[in-house]
Parts: structure tokens; sequence; C-alpha cells
């Protein structure tokens, strides 16, 4: 994507940090004193990151948190304007009709799909408060861990608003619609254990411990068949969607695809051999 520059005198890389750490990528929103608020080039870096990791043999599991213990993310920082991509004539009104669904369209929307469609395992360490489009991170990611003191806001309604950044989609398959309603409905808090018992969130550590609990499943997916844990991944999402022979066709075509890898041939040498797989992941 074309990416538009930042306001001068920002650093990119110190407002969303990358680490590459034992095939785990860990991905972190450094904006605490900004409610880990995300603006138009955080956001477009997140959807690179994602894309990059996609193809990236030595990214075989991603992370992303955030700094600080009170928020993990509060939506999109409105604060600091996107300018306009490309050209415009002088003049061209300050708003043209169909601009805002173009803003949606390459924002929120973009950082969504680039998440769920991210062939790595993506794991949400919820270190904080996730609230509006901060909660389509939570809900878009493959695995949630979450602090005990970390809560979900779908803040929407508190502001006037709908939801966006794809929380409508996302929402009521992981929690049913009627829950999905209540939630939207009312914007009411929503602690991480309810989270749990609604399936939003796999697991809650106290907050101490959710760095090691969160590195020990990252690197243990880091570690395992990573094209199969990618094609798993796809043919759940598309259960939702396709028809029931277009998925078994897809189902068909993946585990024929995945015969072919040098893991699956290891996963079958492994069992013969009575010893572990030593995956490569690919």
């Amino acid at each position: 994507m074309t990416l538009v520059p930042p306001p001068e005198g920002v650093n990119v890389d110190e407002e969303l940090t990358a680490n590459l750490e034992n095939g785990v990528l860990w991905l972190t929103i450094n904006r605490a004193d900004k409610g880990n608020a995300i603006p138009y080039y955080v956001r477009d870096a997140l959807i690179d990151a994602f894309r990059n990791a996609h193809v990236d043999l030595e990214v075989r599991a991603v992370v992303l948190t955030a700094a600080g213990e009170k928020h993990f993310c509060s939506g999109a920082d409105l604060s600091v304007p996107q300018p306009p991509r490309g050209s415009r004539p002088p003049e061209a009104p300050e708003r043209v009709v169909g601009s805002a669904v173009n803003m949606m369209r390459a924002g929120f929307q973009q950082l969504m799909a680039a998440i769920q469609d991210c062939e790595k395992p993506v794991i949400v360490s919820l270190n904080g408060t996730a609230a509006g489009g901060g909660s389509m991170l939570v809900l878009a990611a493959d695995l949630v861990i979450a602090a005990d003191t970390a809560k979900l806001i779908q803040v929407f309604v508190r502001r006037g608003l709908i939801p966006d950044a794809g929380v409508a989609y996302l929402l009521p398959r992981v929690v049913g619609m009627h829950k999905a309603n209540e939630l939207v409905f009312f914007g009411d808090d929503l602690s991480a254990v309810d989270a749990a018992q609604l399936g939003i969130v796999n697991k809650v550590v106290p907050a101490a411990e959710l760095p090691d609990a969160t590195r020990e499943w990252a690197e243990r997916l880091a570690s395992g068949p990573t094209k199969a844990i990618g094609w798993s991944k796809k043919l759940l999402h598309d259960a939702s969607e396709l028809a029931r022979r277009d998925l078994l066709e897809e189902e068909a075509m993946l585990v024929e695809l995945n015969s072919s890898t040098e893991d699956s041939k290891e996963g079958v040498a492994s069992f013969r051999e009575r010893r572990p797989p030593e995956w490569k992941g690919w």
C-alpha cells in the first residue's frame, strides 16, 4: 500500500516497536501517554507489519501488545488528522463525498483484514483497556491472553457513533447476536474475566504474569508446523462464510498443499520413528 508520510519530526519506529525473537514478531504500540490510540501512520505501519509477516519465513507467530498498564488501545487517534491521499485540485472542497468511505476502506478495515489474512497465528497480549477500534484488534486476533486488570468497551454508543473498524462483522461471530447487541447498544465495560466467559479472551492471568504467559504461547506456536497452522486458520475463518461444498473443496485443496510441505513429511516420519517432530515452518 502507498503510505502517507507521518507528520514532520515523528518517528514511527518509536511509536510502534517491532522485535523478532525466536520466530515471534513482537509488535508493541508505544503511545501510553495517548492511551495507545493509533494515528494513521501507526495504523498503516501495522498493516504493513502483518502483511510482511504473512510472507516472511522467519516470522512464525505474531504478538500484538501495548506499552503501559492502563490502555491496550483506545482506538483511532483523531487528534492527528490524516492528510489526503493523492493530489487534489485547488478548487476542491475540504471534504469530498466518498472521502470518509475511502478512509474507512483504506484504514481500520484494511488493518482488520491484514490481521485475519496473515498466515501466521496472531496473539493479542491484552495489557489494558481496549476500546472502540482497539477492541477490533482483540476480536480480529486468533488468540487473546489478558491481564486480569484489562477490559473491553464497545464505546461507540457513548459518542453517538455506530461500530466501525469491522467490529460489527467480528463481534457477533464471537459472542452471538444477542450478546453483541447488548455490548454495542449499552457500551458497558466488559472485564477480562467476563470476556473470557464469552469466548473473546482465551486466558486471563495476573497482570505481572502477562508477558511470560504470552511468550510461552507465542514461542510454542512459533516452534510448530507453521503452514499447517496458517491453513487451519484460513479454513476456520472461511467456515462461517462459505457454503458446505465450497468449504470442503477448499479443505481438500489445502490438505493436498499441506501434504507437500517439509513439516508434513516430518510429522509422518517422526510418528513412524517414535520421536518428537522438529518443525521447520515450511
